[in-house]
């Protein structure tokens, strides 16, 4: 597991090494150089050199992902025999359907001499990952964290768009969503909120971060530079939430005995100390 935070995490065509150099100094905590779907058949090959050459030559001050393609697919192996020598920070893998996707991929991983570097699941992307949401708690010795998406999922059930007209989710997507936070949470991992498409619209994006912190998401994925400032700013605790988690802390290690005590005219208990201690983890 990576002990780097993983506020925001931003994708970068992997057959765009001009992209890859100028987001590192974009603010993110994560780049996900990408090989799958933002590179065209035709360039794959051409993306796993660059992806590898990257590697090798840049500073690992941000922790450098790989999103490789579908293990099903047919190409994944080629990805990982080009990059997994150039030993990048994690991977992304996409298509993820359960503890025996994460089981594969570690050992095509261990095959190539990578046993540590951790994994984010993209976990709602077919119609069968949607019931192996619970599963990922029998593997959690590898993972960075769970996210999901919006886009495979309704073409491949035959739905005309995920979203309402005002841009809101459909029922079924929320329902993914929140079996994305659930099963990151039973499997004591990072829950990884999905992208928000409109890159140009930071209000809106914003406002939907926001929602995802509130939520439980520790972090979320960007598709643009111009979305990392907006997404981590959603994703740290603010210096009120801090110091309120820590005199939640402090009330409770100095009554040790308490089951619940009052701060600042309220009651807290159990509960609110878990979230105080989680917080202050994520800083």
């Amino acid at each position: 597991m990576t002990a780097r935070r993983l506020r925001s995490l931003l994708f970068v065509p992997g057959d765009r090494p001009d992209r890859m150099e100028k987001a590192l100094a974009c603010g993110a905590d994560a780049l996900i150089l990408d090989l799958e779907d933002a590179v065209a058949p035709e360039r794959k090959a051409a993306a796993r050199a660059d992806v590898a050459a990257f590697l090798r030559g840049a500073a690992r001050e941000v922790a450098l992902f790989v999103r490789i393609n579908p293990l099903d697919g047919g190409l994944a192996d080629a990805d990982l025999d080009a990059v997994a020598v150039a030993r990048p920070d994690g991977w992304v893998l996409p298509k993820a359907e359960g503890s025996a996707s994460v089981r594969d991929l570690i050992a095509r991983l261990e095959a190539r001499g990578d046993t540590s570097a951790p994994i984010l699941l993209i976990a709602t992307e077919t119609p069968a990952a949607m019931f192996r949401l619970g599963e990922y708690a029998a593997v959690p010795e590898r993972l960075a964290g769970i996210t999901w998406g919006a886009e495979d999922l309704p073409a491949a059930i035959g739905a005309e768009t995920s979203r309402e007209a005002d841009g809101s989710y459909t029922a079924p997507y929320h329902l993914a969503r929140a079996l994305t936070l659930f099963g990151a949470a039973a499997a004591g991992v990072a829950p990884i909120e999905t992208v928000y498409p409109a890159f140009r619209d930071l209000e809106g994006l914003a406002d939907y971060a926001a929602r995802g912190a509130r939520d439980g998401f520790t972090g979320m994925m960007a598709i643009h530079p111009a979305q990392v400032a907006v997404i981590n700013a959603a994703f740290t605790p603010s210096d009120a939430a801090v110091a309120h988690a820590r005199a939640v802390i402090a009330a409770f290690e100095a009554n040790p005995g308490a089951g619940a005590l009052s701060l600042d005219g309220r009651m807290i208990d159990g509960p609110h100390l878990k979230q105080a201690q989680r917080l202050l983890a994520r800083i």
